[in-house]
């Protein structure tokens, strides 16, 4: 069914989200949560694969999260989020995410990089065919080989655990 639907391209479905942190979003070191920080690359993330789907998309994984430094009260903090890979049903979201002082129009700083899986869904809550990607440039065929190598990671990873509990396998159940 896949191949009836119309490939997308990574930038038709590209966005960059904006915001500015908050004490209510503080630690006691008074940095902002990685949990806050999580929340808003999924919430970006969220939004590209509705788009490139084309109607509903839930989160099925956080295939990788990197704090890189750390985000303070008062920062603007800007996410850019793609869609890196696309399975049948599943989508591959990578989201950037940088900061700037809000007072102060200093260089972006990259703290973080995430990578989502999504997978789209229909009414009843089932996995539904989703249109192919259609990579334009070279930046775009790298994240999408780097893409394929997290998911091979992931179902390998996923296949040992559960040889690991089947008692089949080199891990430990």
């Amino acid at each position: 069914m896949t191949e009836l639907l119309p490939a997308r391209t990574p930038s038709y479905s590209r966005i960059e989200l904006a915001t500015v942190t908050s004490r209510a979003q503080a630690n006691l070191l008074g940095n902002i949560h990685g949990g806050e920080i999580v929340k808003l690359a999924d919430s970006a993330a969220g939004v590209v694969a509705q788009r490139h789907g084309e109607g509903p998309a839930v989160t099925a994984a956080l295939d990788e999260m990197a704090f890189l430094e750390p985000v303070r009260v008062g920062d603007i903090v800007r996410t850019y989020a793609q869609v890196n890979w696309v399975g049948r049903s599943s989508m591959e979201v990578g989201v950037r995410i940088e900061t700037q002082p809000w007072d102060a129009a200093t260089e972006w700083r990259h703290v973080g990089s995430a990578y989502f899986v999504f997978v789209a869904i229909d009414g009843a809550g089932a996995a539904r065919a989703v249109p192919p990607l259609r990579p334009e440039t070279d930046a775009d065929r790298r994240r999408a080989r780097e893409a394929e190598i997290r998911r091979s990671h992931r179902l390998a990873r996923r296949e040992e655990i559960e040889a690991g509990r089947r008692g089949t396998g080199t891990a430990a159940g």
